[in-house]
């Protein structure tokens, strides 16, 4: 037998665990057997012995969405996924080319591929394999939409939760940073609990086999719950597209859950309202649709009841084996209609059906009805965003959760986290208010909530009021500087983000946000040193190259700049300040075609960017295209109404082509922010000469004649002049 490895070994770092490779040493069929099944493929490293992908057939995808293709490629041994979009000329541009570090899924259904990147960061790619129809590579769940991640979509810790083993170390991990070796696929641990006290047991001089048993958990000796919730820590999700589905409690590490305790000690679940003919059915629903079986709710039945996790049959042999279980408690039902040929137990009461979050997907149905739907379940769908149905989020499990201020805390973070409205948000502060809780993450998330309603002064204080009970936390953190910034508080987060930074050196983002505070207090030394540091940390940070390309800007670098903006949008082409910021650079160049170009790809991707309208506008008017142009323009003061100089360039538009009335309404929409402005004032005053309103013009252009714009003023004495003539 193999030996307890020694106090050096990794596994010092999970007090309790052991290599799972361990327990095949005693349990050497199990073992084998188990690592065929879904569990134990569930994560892996790319092989040449594992490929069930077509990486030579079929093996690219144009994504008319978001104007993205991606080809997936082998080679030398290596995998990767290649991006690249078209360039205004219509040649290939924006090339980025990702390596698949881990494949997550076991293939059974699809897998999914995921790029560690130099910080120790997952992301997520954005083409799964789906083996659907003899296999094919389609988008990956979520990404079919124009707005979709492409290569930024983190993966956090509680992604893996269900996917993986626990890793050997919990060291960075709830900041989202993965150690290099992972586990491959769930291991024996996860069901069993740890492992050393078991093993040490076994390899004791005296073996006790009482002592043997009782030192490892078997789920045939839990409770009836305990041995659903040993499932359900995984196979439980009321929801993948609403609300947090479950909330981890605050004072729980990520890795603290071991099999038989109360999961109601480690996560609360939440549901939403639902009419009672609601039949959703997603890909993690196997738990959620289970418990609504009559079968369930009147028997003893759990998921061990049917399934064996150490061996998961396939084809007939699991259509026999699934069948002999229904008919241990089934086995004189007598049918009063004809079956239909072929037909057995779960092929009518268990269907399969298609996953409506996952829509590649074909799983069984594991809600229990008496009759089969009558509609096509099989159906093709189309991805689709769910729309907030305004119903309301209630606690799923465990069902009879106390009324207790913890139980009541966690509800109410997860109706704000769901924009229950006003009521949600009172509901949660008056509980802040009153118990006053440690914890920063309830804090964090009335923050949030706020931030969403559109008040920013109380949302600062909620992220304030976080930051007092944990000073270095980083969600926080990250929550507050974009607020600062809205609300030109630049002072107060320049502070915050230097305490930061002396706190997370090698944090990329909030480094870029440095950059970004000593940019507008123009500090432009000390901006280059954090956005470099920012770049060195992560190169595919496009914020932090949009930034440098405003710096070189500003030190009259245009080359610079330029490349600068590109390298943004090369590692992020819907990054709609890039994309504008390059538009405004080529533009000034008379490089007019290709500036349009940029400008309607920020528009694309965001049709409300004032800015994008904007810049634009100017263009077009450059090109001859005035009525284009002051649509353009028009749109930009619309969007940003307190914007002058939208109101400025529209007015002025308007009156090149003697629209006087409606240029003479945007002047005095520009007055009304800057009454002192000369050049309104004499547009003004020109557009009610046009008008004859004589008396209003030399009211206006006497006010532009003191202008300190020396052409302001000399234009309007000429205008007055004429006047007295």
């Amino acid at each position: 037998m193999a030996r307890l490895t020694g106090s050096n070994s990794a596994e010092a770092d999970r007090p309790g665990y052991i290599d799972p490779s361990v327990c095949a040493t005693c349990h050497e069929d199990v073992a084998a057997t188990y690592r065929k099944t879904g569990m134990g493929r569930s994560f892996s490293r790319p092989t040449a012995q594992n490929v069930i992908e077509d990486y030579s057939r079929s093996n690219s995808i144009d994504h008319k969405a978001s104007g993205l293709s991606y080809t997936m490629i082998e080679r030398d041994g290596a995998f990767f996924q290649r991006r690249h979009s078209v360039d205004f000329d219509g040649r290939e541009t924006n090339v980025v080319e990702e390596k698949v570090d881990f494949i997550i899924g076991s293939g059974n259904h699809a897998r999914t591929y995921l790029h560690r990147t130099s910080q120790g960061k997952l992301v997520e790619l954005p083409v799964s394999w789906y083996t659907e129809r003899s296999g094919a590579w389609a988008m990956s769940p979520g990404y079919d939409s124009k707005d979709q991640e492409d290569i930024r979509r983190a993966i956090t810790p509680e992604c893996l939760f269900c996917h993986n083993g626990y890793p050997t170390s919990d060291a960075g991990v709830e900041r989202s940073l993965f150690p290099a070796k992972l586990p491959e696929g769930i291991d024996c641990q996860r069901c069993h609990g740890p492992g050393r006290a078991h093993v040490a047991a076994a390899q004791a001089r005296r073996p006790d086999e009482k002592l043997i048993r009782s030192s490892i958990v078997n789920p045939q000796r839990l409770t009836r719950d305990g041995q659903m919730e040993l499932c359900m820590q995984c196979h439980l999700e009321t929801s993948s597209r609403h609300m947090p589905n479950e909330i981890r409690a605050y004072d729980r590490g990520l890795l603290s859950y071991r099999p038989g305790q109360p999961l109601a000690d480690y996560k609360i679940y939440f549901d939403r309202e639902k009419d009672a003919k609601d039949d959703t059915f997603e890909v993690a629903h196997a738990a959620y649709r289970l418990r609504k079986s009559k079968c369930f709710l009147k028997s003893d039945m759990t998921c061990l009841t049917c399934h064996d996790p150490h061996d998961i049959p396939r084809g007939e042999e699991a259509t026999k084996s699934y069948v002999a279980a229904c008919q241990s408690c089934h086995e004189s039902v007598a049918h009063r209609v004809a079956m239909p040929t072929g037909s057995n137990c779960i092929s009518c009461h268990m269907p399969k059906r298609r996953t409506e979050d996952v829509v590649h997907v074909v799983m069984t149905d594991h809600f229990i009805q008496r009759y089969k739907p009558l509609r096509d379940l099989l159906a093709p769908m189309e991805e689709r965003v769910e729309a907030e149905t305004g119903s309301k989020v209630l606690p799923y499990y465990p069902a009879d959760v106390a009324r207790s201020p913890k139980a009541e805390l966690y509800l109410a973070v997860a109706q704000v986290n769901d924009g229950e409205g006003t009521q949600g948000l009172s509901r949660l502060q008056a509980l802040l208010d009153r118990e006053k809780p440690s914890a920063p993450e309830p804090y964090l998330a009335l923050g949030q909530a706020y931030g969403r309603k559109g008040d920013p002064a109380a949302s600062i204080h909620w992220f304030d009021e976080t930051l007092k009970r944990r000073p270095e936390y980083l969600p926080a953190i990250r929550e507050l500087v974009p607020v600062l910034f809205a609300t030109n508080q630049d002072s107060k987060a320049l502070e915050v983000l230097q305490r930061a930074v002396g706190e997370y050196p090698e944090d990329d983002l909030l480094l870029t946000n440095l950059g970004n505070a000593y940019l507008r207090r123009d500090l432009p030394n000390e901006a280059q040193g954090a956005l470099s540091r920012a770049l060195a940390a992560n190169p595919e940070r496009a914020e932090a190259h949009n930034l440098q390309g405003l710096l070189a800007l500003r030190l009259n670098d245009k080359a610079g700049a330029d490349r600068s903006f590109r390298e943004a949008i090369r590692w992020q082409p819907d990054l709609v300040e890039a994309q504008k910021n390059l538009g405004t650079l080529l533009t000034g160049d008379h490089r007019w075609q290709e500036a349009e170009f940029h400008f309607r790809k920020a528009l694309e991707a965001n049709a409300g960017y004032a800015d994008a309208h904007h810049g634009l506008g100017l263009l077009l008017i450059l090109k001859g295209s005035l009525a284009e142009a002051t649509a353009e323009l028009r749109e930009a003061a619309r969007l940003q109404p307190a914007s002058a100089q939208m109101h400025g360039d529209l007015a002025d538009a308007l009156a090149a082509q003697s629209q006087t009335a409606q240029a003479a309404e945007e002047y005095r929409r520009l007055l009304l922010l800057r009454p002192e402005q000369g050049d309104a004032h004499l547009g003004l005053g020109l557009a009610l000469l046009r008008e004859q309103r004589l008396d209003e013009a030399k009211e206006h252009l006497a006010r532009a004649a003191v202008s300190d714009d020396s052409e302001v003023s000399q234009a309007a004495k000429k205008a007055l002049e004429q006047l007295r003539r």
